[in-house]
């Protein structure tokens, strides 16, 4: 069942952890590498096992970038063993926690919500209640599950009319705690549906039931803010004294099965079994209540700009990719028209890496849903998962564009 929150005072009920103080990336480097030849892809892979390294964008293919945080004190070591492969590493980031430093925008405490800055999750709740409040009569608050340290995934319901109950769209982000922007994104677009006057906005807008989930990953969330600006997982406890599961490789749908490792030190520990993590199992019994009523499922990441479909697990196609793909291609070359902003477009598998255990592929999976996209949002070319907040509103307009332009393809579809 739909499980509205009823009160403001359940949404601001967080828990408060026993966090130390944040953790600082001071002289931090992250180097791109591109692998030339199958060798040099090999041993990148072996590299990825290190548990000193972090890979941010990780190993893909042949001549497909790489991206490598490196501690100050392994810098030469790290730059010997790239040379010795032959491989050229670029700096693309000279200073980790500058980028963390200067991420974050300018306001007072008194300005109200908006997207000039990164919310907390406190205030991301707080102003979903409020637009709840502010517009009762099509917007409705909800739960759609409970983290492993108690925070509920907060949400809410828009319908603009009865009679759009089959041609509702999800939208979440942020399942993975260090990606900003896309719980940024997410609420953008929540707020643009409710408000914009555009023509074009307000015809797909209100021929669609909306459900926004701006936080999927509420306890690495408040990790990322209170602790570590660069954690991604979960905040479960698991062996050696390591937390978390990647939240996007522990659905029930081909678990584990290529791109997810049995370490749970790794950031791409899928779990000791699928729907281990108390946010995946809660919030995919919500979405057994009104998967079958989805048009559109739509999910947030960063950082590659890229359209993908499904699957993640496997370079076979699904039934509809070739319609999936030509919608997509006009939405990118939407996205494209106001900053130039230039995405790919294709399989997870083929054009990233394989990722088995995701919630896209879970979601097509199980109820089938035609439309089935996630974005990853900005930036490849210098601030990684740490995009400025001055950055926000472009991301979050062209973005917008482009999910317009797909349900607008879809809609003179059959």
């Amino acid at each position: 069942m739909n499980t509205p929150l009823t009160s403001l005072v359940v949404i601001c009920a967080i828990i408060v952890s026993s966090y130390q103080g944040k953790l600082r990336y001071d002289n931090y480097q992250v180097y791109r590498v591109i692998p030339e030849n199958v060798e040099q892809l090999k041993f990148l892979n072996h590299l990825q096992a290190d548990p000193g390294l972090r890979f941010w964008r990780e190993v893909t293919t042949v001549n497909r970038h790489v991206d490598i945080m490196v501690p100050p004190d392994r810098v030469n070591e790290f730059l010997q063993l790239i040379r010795s492969k032959q491989m050229k590493p670029k700096t693309l980031i000279s200073n980790v926690q500058d980028l963390i430093d200067k991420e974050r925008g300018k306001r007072n405490i008194t300005d109200e919500f908006g997207w000039d800055d990164y919310h907390t999750l406190e205030e991301i709740n707080i102003w979903l209640g409020a637009i709840a409040e502010q517009y009762h009569d099509k917007v409705t608050l909800l739960k759609g599950g409970s983290s492993y340290e108690g925070r509920p995934i907060v949400g809410v319901h828009v319908s603009f009319a009865p009679g759009n109950e089959n041609r509702s769209v999800f939208i979440d982000a942020n399942i993975h705690a260090c990606e900003w922007i896309s719980s940024a994104v997410a609420t953008y677009i929540l707020n643009q549906v409710l408000t914009s006057t555009d023509t074009n906005v307000r015809e797909v807008a209100e021929s669609h039931d909306w459900y926004v989930f701006p936080v999927l990953n509420p306890d690495g969330y408040v990790y990322t803010h209170l602790s570590d600006r660069t954690w991604r997982k979960t905040r479960v406890p698991y062996d050696d004294g390591c937390y978390g599961a990647d939240p996007n490789r522990n659905w029930d749908n081909h678990f584990n099965e290529g791109g997810a490792s049995d370490d749970p030190c790794s950031d791409t520990y899928a779990g000791p079994e699928a729907f281990s993590e108390p946010m995946t199992k809660s919030l995919s019994e919500y979405l057994l209540t009104i998967g079958h009523s989805l048009e559109g499922y739509i999910s947030f990441h960063s950082y590659h700009q890229a359209l993908l479909l499904p699957y993640g697990y496997t370079t076979d196609h699904l039934d509809n990719y070739d319609e999936l793909y030509d919608v997509g291609l006009k939405a990118i070359d939407t996205l494209s028209q106001r900053y130039g902003t230039q995405y790919e477009i294709g399989n997870v598998a083929e054009l990233m890496y394989i990722a088995s255990g995701g919630s896209p592929d879970w979601v097509k999976g199980t109820f089938g849903t035609r439309i089935t996209y996630t974005y990853e949002l900005r930036d490849t070319g210098k601030y990684g998962f740490l995009l400025p907040a001055e950055l926000i509103i472009p991301t979050a307009e062209e973005t917008f564009d482009s999910i317009i332009r797909i349900f607008q393809e879809f809609a003179k579809k059959p």
